[in-house]
């Protein structure tokens, strides 16, 4: 059975969900209840999970995403990457809706795509849980990427992770956090089938802008120099983001 470019299993065994640099967009909603959001950002590096998809190159990023006021959504993202054929098209759905005062529950799946590229589709259902206290905001997910796909042949993994933001009042700071850890039944160029990713940043907007900065590591092995080999050591990120 076929599997996926080093790179790309490597994106998903070793963990390198939804990508995280998505860029928060302005809504636009129609008297249907219909929401239609979408952005464009550019990146210095795109890391998926800690994980380089661009070869530690800049990247440039789309989304755009309908939502129904009754909690439903589909949506895709895009990002150019540095390996297949330089091409990521994800294509997800679900249902999102207030629980409980302050908490939001999420439930979908993401679909990965890397076009004219042969067996590598790769489907991960996903669920999360987002909560608000005043101006921050904390989200806990878990996405699982099941065995039996031709892409992961009978490996499979599954990615937990928490984000947390916090809104500077009266400014146009937003300071923000991650913590993932990746745990996978298969084994790739020395890894132990376990890793942890975390990032630390800042987001500073303007209008329509976003314009990032961050940190991100994870503690990948750095073994025969396999970390840096595969984008996973330590970097500063830039992005620069504009919604529509």
């Amino acid at each position: 059975m076929k599997k996926l470019s080093r790179a790309c299993l490597g994106m998903l065994l070793a963990a390198v969900a939804m990508p995280s640099t998505a860029f928060a967009q302005d809504a636009e909603e129609d008297s249907d209840g219909i929401t239609i959001t979408g952005g464009a950002t550019v990146v210095s590096d795109y890391r998926f999970r800690g994980f380089s998809q661009s070869n530690e190159e800049a990247a440039i990023q789309g989304t755009f995403t309908i939502a129904h006021d009754s909690g439903f959504y589909l949506g895709t993202w895009g990002s150019s990457i540095g390996f297949n054929n330089g091409t990521e098209i994800d294509v997800y759905g679900g249902f999102a809706k207030e629980i409980a005062p302050g908490l939001t529950g999420d439930i979908g799946a993401t679909v990965y795509l890397y076009p004219g590229v042969d067996n590598t589709t790769v489907v991960e259902p996903y669920v999360a849980l987002t909560g608000t206290i005043g101006p921050a905001s904390v989200k806990g997910g878990l996405a699982w990427a099941p065995g039996g796909q031709d892409s992961l042949g009978d490996a499979s993994a599954i990615y937990a992770y928490t984000d947390i933001g916090v809104a500077i009042p009266d400014t146009p700071i937003k300071l923000k956090g991650h913590l993932g850890y990746a745990k996978s039944d298969s084994f790739l160029g020395g890894l132990d089938g376990e890793v942890f990713d975390y990032s630390v940043g800042v987001d500073f907007t303007w209008k329509v802008l976003t314009f990032g900065i961050s940190y991100v590591n994870t503690d990948a092995p750095k073994t025969l120099g396999y970390k840096e080999a595969v984008g996973a050591d330590g970097a500063v990120l830039f992005s620069l983001g504009a919604a529509f």
